[in-house]
């Protein structure tokens, strides 16, 4: 709308297809020599790459602080974007477009901003801002101006009953959405859209707090546009000869105010930034992902552009049911044709009670009932997918494109990998050896240096590449990967140019962020690993470094032993990975000897935790049995003794103690025999000599069944139990046997039939027939029970 010597102003919502067919109309009728949309200014250089034709849509506008703390914000666009549809149109017709907002070194600027410096002295005046949490903050989309969804975009936390959803329930719509769809995405008629969106805006401003900190920085925002409008002017554009596109919530307030001066411009905090277009994609762009950029279901309201361009309209609802059905019959389950017929005449007749045609709302509801059958799981996935959709944007080569985007092309290059970028999934077998039957160190190393890419790729979280297992225990030299390229790939490794210029130095930040909050040799001895695995020499030394200094100070056994055993991975993996391990063997040492001292008094722990000890002994133990010429091993067998003689401490591991000690051949018969005889005597309590046994049947179970006596001990013991000892130890000695496989069970029935001198095909038949539903029912209710009132 235009009055005498002023611009035309058009308040949109962004990705409302409703905006985006409106404005295209009224820019038909106008025919501006310039366009002017709300977006950072310096975007200007990227328009022509968004409208180009090798641009495939949903793309966005990236801005990111080339220094830390990073802060970084999207602009993303669809094909219903109201703004993408006006830069189309200027392509078109020839006329100029650029955008107008505050620069994105500003909006940067404002996400650091922790007091009120950075608004205009006249802002101040008007409001007073609040501190803010960086991770929320963003320039100007949230719950008080939803109409402004122009403005930069990021992560939110859910929010506070808000006045959309008050006005919802006025309506009285289910949500908001709905009640958008209804009064705005639906209106046909010659500047309804943009009457209605004015006078919306218009209330939404009579309602806004402008002591607020977000709303503070829209009047600073609206200063910085009219400054933009007015200097577009005295180039020699008549105001009648410009458009602007602007949220809606500033659609009044772009008129003949005072813009902001030359010195309120220089008062503005700003950060070092850079822009860039990136692929988006409609999940993203959908609230399922958690962004607030866009709206709840694009695939539908990309629909819903089609049918206005197409003025197909009274269509839409048979199209979608249709595509749901489709969905359906893809997994199996099938509906007819009457189903969708009868679905769009209740979704009409739902949406005429209204007065309007169906919405998304009335489309859902008829789809749980006709094609759900009111059983919303048949439809959930079927739904998601035409609602939400697939669809990812892409790029043309080189556009735009961000140092890390040229280094992992030529990285993918380099390694030949890329007849691998591909939509359809690749295997990809690596042999890490040296390649004696090439003449060039590059060839010879080739599968090793493609293993360092795609774990460094890993720990970017770039979707490319995933590790497989190959099945070949300790094997060092063999990898598989599968390789699978999709839109969302090209996504993470744009995203990771906020840690590094390249993906090796994205990845040593990463590792540094990782070990600067790490307070656990845990971590520590897992970033060494990794940083193995992406063959980054400097970033293990630095792990070392910190995990030097965490074991100094840590007594977790479970932890100790799980570093010594990640670091005793990265030793063995020196010389397939070319990197000498050297510097790691003095403190695998000190992990060992820190872990070994611990055991004892970590044992005398509850049952929850020793079963995480006993992963903990497991890997100390194979430390101990893989560098025996560097580790104190006599003092692992030490302390392994002392825990399986023990009565105090836990029983299970002191079961699983005497287990290692019987694989070592350290325990011969007749001391196992009366150790058996010890802990499963009379008179012990069910759970200590039980939960002992089940220790005990961690491991060896070849030398357990071969031993007669021991089973003539435990068929004795259980024989001793009263009833209520019994129910107690029967819980520890199901779990005992519960993942011993059927050929070992035969072996027990076997031994317990030579015991009781009767025929042993005969005890194994009988013993191993299936319980009763009655017994299932009793031993399900013992294994819930608290022994603890007992």
């Amino acid at each position: 709308m235009s009055a005498a010597g002023h611009p035309h102003i058009f308040g949109v919502r962004h990705l409302s297809p409703a905006a985006a067919w409106h404005l295209r109309q009224l820019l038909d009728r106008v025919r501006p020599r310039l366009v002017l949309i709300e977006g950072s200014d310096d975007a200007d250089e990227l328009i022509s790459h968004i409208v180009s034709p090798k641009s495939k849509l949903p793309i966005a506008i990236l801005a990111y602080t080339t220094d830390a703390p990073v802060r970084t914000f999207v602009y993303p666009l669809a094909t219903y974007s109201p703004e993408y549809q006006a830069l189309v149109w200027c392509q078109e017709n020839k006329a100029k477009a650029r955008f107008i907002d505050l620069p994105s070194s500003v909006f940067l600027g404002l996400m650091d901003r922790d007091d009120g410096t950075a608004l205009l002295e006249e802002e101040k005046e008007k409001s007073k801002p609040a501190k803010e949490t960086p991770a929320s903050t963003q320039a100007a989309d949230d719950d008080d101006q939803e109409e402004d969804e122009l403005a930069p975009v990021v992560e939110e936390k859910p929010k506070r009953v808000s006045v959309y959803d008050q006005v919802a329930q006025l309506a009285g719509e289910p949500d908001y959405e709905t009640y958008w769809e209804r009064h705005f995405e639906q209106l046909r008629g010659e500047n309804t859209y943009l009457n209605a969106a004015r006078g919306y805006g218009a209330e939404l401003r009579g309602l806004e707090d402008f002591s607020t900190r977000n709303a503070a920085e829209s009047l600073v925002r609206e200063a910085y546009m009219r400054r933009k409008i007015q200097q577009a002017i005295a180039e020699g554009f008549k105001p009648e000869q410009i458009v602007v596109v602007t949220g809606a919530f500033h659609a009044t307030a772009l008129g003949p105010e005072l813009p902001m001066t030359d010195e309120e411009l220089a008062k503005l905090r700003r950060r070092a930034s850079k822009m860039t277009l990136m692929p988006y994609s409609f999940f993203k762009l959908s609230s399922q992902s958690g962004y607030g950029a866009g709206n709840h279901a694009p695939a539908y309201f990309e629909m819903v552009w089609n049918s206005f361009n197409e003025n197909t309209a009274p269509g839409l609802p048979t199209l979608f049911l249709t595509s749901v059905v489709r969905e359906l019959r893809a997994t199996g389950t099938f509906r007819s044709t009457a189903e969708v017929i009868e679905g769009v005449r209740l979704a009409e007749a739902m949406a005429g009670l209204k007065g309007s045609l169906p919405t998304l709302r009335e489309l859902q509801d008829a789809a749980l009932t006709l094609l759900g059958q009111g059983d919303f799981a048949v439809i959930r996935e079927s739904l998601l997918r035409v609602e939400v959709g697939s669809a990812i944007g892409a790029l043309a080569k080189g556009v735009s494109q961000t140092s890390i985007q040229d280094d992992f092309y030529r990285e993918l290059g380099r390694l030949k990998l890329e007849p691998y970028k591909t939509g359809v999934r690749r295997d990809l077998d690596l042999d890490l050896r040296e390649n004696r039957r090439v003449k060039t160190a590059e060839a010879a190393f080739l599968d090793l240096h493609r293993s360092s890419f795609l774990h460094r790729l890993a720990v970017l979280e770039v979707p490319f590449a995933k590790k497989l297992d190959v099945h070949q225990d300790a094997t060092t030299w063999a990898e598989r990967w599968a390789l699978h390229w999709t839109p969302e790939a090209e996504i993470a490794i744009v995203e990771a140019v906020l840690l590094g210029e390249t993906i090796e130095l994205a990845v040593a930040f990463k590792f540094k962020q990782r070990l600067d909050k790490s307070n656990s040799v845990a971590e520590a001895s897992s970033v060494i690993r990794q940083a193995c695995e992406c063959g980054m020499s400097a970033s293990i030394e630095l792990a070392r470094q910190t995990l030097q200094r965490l074991a100094n100070d840590s007594t977790d056994f479970t932890a100790l032993a799980g570093a010594a055993y990640e670091l005793g991975l990265v030793i063995r993996y020196g010389d397939v990975r070319q990197f000498d391990a050297a510097p790691l063997r003095p403190l695998l040492e000190q992990l060992f000897l820190e872990g070994a001292l611990a055991l004892v008094g970590a044992s005398n722990c509850d049952l929850a935790a020793a079963r995480k000890m006993l992963v903990g002994i497991n890997e100390l133990n194979k430390v101990a049995l893989d560098y025996t010429a560097l580790i104190d091993e006599p003092l692992w067998i030490g302390e392994l003794q002392k825990l399986a003689r023990a009565d105090h401490l836990n029983p299970l591991l002191s079961g699983y103690a005497c287990a290692l000690l019987l694989e070592r051949n350290l325990i011969s018969n007749d001391e196992l025999a009366r150790e058996v005889s010890r802990r499963l005597s009379p008179g012990i309590p069910a759970d200590l000599g039980a939960g002992w046994f089940e220790g005990l049947a961690q491991r060896n179970r070849y030398a357990l069944l071969t031993r007669l006596a021991l089973w003539e001990q435990l068929d004795s013991y259980v024989g001793s139990l009263t009833d209520e000892e019994f129910k107690r130890a029967l819980v520890f000695l199901r779990r005992a046997f519960g993942d011993f496989s059927p050929q070992e069970k035969h072996n027990i029935t076997e031994n317990l039939g030579e015991i009781w001198g009767v025929n042993k095909e005969q005890a194994s038949e009988v013993l191993s027939q299936e319980l009763s539903d009655t017994e299932k029912k009793k031993l399900d209710e013992l294994s819930g029970f608290d022994f603890e009132e007992l």
